[in-house]
């Protein structure tokens, strides 16, 4: 039995952003997280990455398992 490699969705820089900014919106204490959307040379996993700023203590971990997540559905688009 073979298995096939999950795809990830392909998605334009902006629309990173907007996922990202509503997925963190959603948590309460992620709400104040500033980040920026890092394009970086394409890997196994990723080839975008999230910089976070102003990150409160309590809210780090929480703030990166929702961007680990996003990570592992979308990809960034070539023509990005």
């Amino acid at each position: 039995m073979a298995f096939e490699a999950l795809s990830k969705t392909p998605a334009s820089l902006n629309e990173l952003r907007t996922r990202v900014f509503y997925a963190l919106q959603r948590h309460p204490l992620c709400r104040q997280v500033e980040f920026d959307i890092v394009s970086t040379p394409r890997t196994r996993r990723t080839n975008w990455t999230v910089s976070m700023h102003a990150v409160q203590p309590g809210a780090l971990w929480t703030a990166h398992e929702i961007v680990a997540d996003i990570q592992e559905a979308y990809e960034l688009d070539a023509a990005a």
